[in-house]
């Protein structure tokens, strides 16, 4: 047939759907040889001008297939719980209709999907070209009539509302080519399986941790983008994890806990065993100690974060912050949960000391002969990630942006790392580098510190040495930490190690606190640097404290920065219902 064919899609009510094919950016090029990626290419041709008499045509459509294969398995007290094997391939297809000022997007109902539904999930594990493309044909044709239907409420809302900033719902990007090889999960099911067993056996030598698990997923995927405009993408992705988790209980009833993780993008270079054991006996050995600690009292002063604290602070105070979000257009009365970043409108101010930098940088590898977990080289929405300078001299530059445009910025800068709310992607960092040109040895820092203490006339100081970020509390912990949060900031993660330092050098360590007015402005507070680095690697799921298990999708992020010292924060009792301590021992161990 013609390359003006019509073909017939089913609608609601018997309306039909024309689609013609029309010359793309893709038309000229070599058929991709990829039967997922042919299959996209062609049905993306075929259907890539949707229209329906009186209504708008799409402006944009977009074809992403995540395809991946995992291996999990979870383990307490030497004891397997789970185990499992799972190959999937997931679409997400996106219509936009109208046109890039103003689109179906950045609406509270602009990600879903109204009327009658394809019932597509999962697309086959098979490369069958042809049952692929049936499954983006239903697909594209459910996203368009919704697409359809959001812009139609969109303009309603608006027309009870009026918006303070004028800004487009979408940024044009440079179409790219990139297809990378494609990398297969190769593993020994049965020893990563004892292996898990061995370690969660490692709690059974500590009575007094209550509850213990071990948590392994290996996981190799490969991310599939295919759009109108011209861009088609195939980049490996995935990655691989071990997280332990533990709690206990203090005399009083409360509840004490440490987790530690170990993540990679190889699963061949997830740590070696000796090392995995160090890190959980560690934490046993925390856990154990925060049972017998005092309970922490009201401060307020300098605050010392050491080592890993440093990194988790610059992570979530910082980082998170240098994401600008978008407030939605709603229904009138509603809010659209919408939390804005606290460094919105400050880009040419100072937020840190003029002598630190911080650079977001996707394309370093390695990090002093370590693998960096934020490397990658694509983003979702097919731009390609380069080093960014975010803070100079102590000044914000720039944030990390999407192809949503936001005040003050029209472009992306390639940091789109998950799916987004009301129809977007959610930018994120990746390996994030604070640096500083004044620094001073980590021993000078608690002297600096002692002193600062002494000139105010105070009996102690506090240092920090873990966050508990990600948070490994549970869903109730968060809530009742949200719901008691106090001062217009958002809340911060607790402080799992504290400890104070009295003026003789001696420290004890405390329990039960945690920071009130703690935001981004207080980093402007930071007072000096240690000449140490500490990588700090966690998986970004966009959660509060980022709680682990959270969400659905994660960003494989990094940070790497000094011990800090702030010049003068507040710390507090938490104050929640403590549970009672179970009423029997726990039984003896038959060996």
């Amino acid at each position: 047939m013609s390359a003006a064919r019509q073909i017939v899609l089913a609608f609601a009510a018997g309306v039909t759907i024309a689609a013609s094919l029309l010359v793309s950016p893709l038309a000229s090029q070599t058929a991709p040889t990829d039967p997922i990626l042919k299959a996209m290419h062609d049905e993306l041709e075929r259907s890539r001008t949707l229209s329906m008499p009186g209504l708008e045509k799409p402006y944009f459509i977009r074809y992403a297939i995540e395809d991946g294969d995992s291996f999990a398995v979870s383990a307490t007290l030497g004891g397997v719980v789970t185990r499992r094997r799972d190959h999937f391939r997931m679409p997400d297809i996106q219509v936009r209709v109208g046109d890039y000022q103003f689109d179906n997007t950045n609406y509270y109902y602009g990600g879903f999907g109204f009327g009658m539904r394809s019932g597509m999930g999962r697309l086959p594990l098979e490369d069958d070209y042809n049952v692929i493309r049936r499954y983006l044909w239903l697909s594209t044709d459910s996203s368009y009539k919704s697409a359809v239907e959001a812009l139609a409420r969109k303009r309603a809302a608006l027309r009870n509302l009026t918006l303070s900033d004028q800004l487009n719902d979408f940024a044009h990007a440079q179409p790219l080519q990139y297809v990378g090889p494609v990398r297969k999960l190769q593993i020994d099911e049965d020893a990563w399986t004892n292996r898990v067993r061995a370690l969660s056996a490692l709690f059974d030598n500590y009575p007094g941790v209550k509850n213990s698990s071990v948590e392994l997923e290996l996981g190799q995927g490969v991310y599939y983008l295919v759009t109108s405009e011209g861009t088609v993408v195939r980049t490996a992705e995935g990655v691989s994890s071990l997280r332990a988790r533990l709690l206990a209980q203090a005399p009083d009833g409360m509840t004490v806990r440490d987790a530690v993780s170990y993540h990679s993008l190889d699963p061949a270079r997830l740590a070696l065993e000796a090392e995995m054991r160090r890190g959980l006996q560690a934490a046993a050995e925390n856990v154990t100690a925060l049972t017998k600690a005092p309970r922490g009292e009201d401060y307020n002063g300098p605050v010392l974060f050491e080592g890993v604290a440093g990194a988790q602070v610059m992570a979530e105070v910082l980082g998170r912050n240098l994401i600008l979000g978008r407030r939605p257009v709603t229904d009138p009365g509603r809010g659209g949960n919408f939390i804005a970043s606290e460094l919105e409108g400050r880009q040419g101010a100072r937020i840190l000391p003029e002598w630190m930098n911080v650079v977001d940088d996707p394309s370093q590898t390695e990090w002093r002969g370590r693998p960096l977990l934020g490397s990658y080289e694509v983003d979702r929405e097919g731009v390609r990630a380069r080093p960014l300078r975010l803070v100079e001299k102590g000044v914000l530059k720039t944030f990390l942006l999407t192809r949503q445009p936001v005040r003050g910025y029209e472009g992306s800068n390639g940091r789109a790392r998950m799916p987004g709310s009301f129809g977007t992607q959610a930018a994120g960092f990746s390996n994030l580098f604070i640096s500083a040109s004044e620094t001073v040895p980590l021993g000078e820092l608690k002297k600096q510190m002692l002193a600062m203490l002494q000139s105010r006339g105070k009996t102690y100081g506090i240092v920090v040495r873990k966050m508990d970020f990600p948070s490994s509390a549970s869903y109730e912990e968060v809530r009742q930490l949200l719901t008691s949060q106090s001062g217009g900031s958002r809340p911060v993660s607790l402080p799992l190690l504290a400890y104070k330092v009295y003026s003789d050098g001696r420290e004890e360590l405390v329990r039960g606190l945690r920071f009130r007015g703690f935001n981004a402005r207080s980093l402007k507070d930071i007072v000096a640097a240690g000449d140490d680095s500490t990588a700090f690697e966690y998986l970004e799921n966009t959660a509060p404290f980022a709680l682990i298990g959270a969400g659905n999708y994660v960003s494989e992020t990094c940070v790497v920065a000094p011990s800090l010292l702030i010049d003068d924060l507040e710390l507090h009792p938490v104050q929640e219902e403590l549970p009672k301590l179970p009423i029997v021992p726990p039984p003896d161990r038959v060996r």
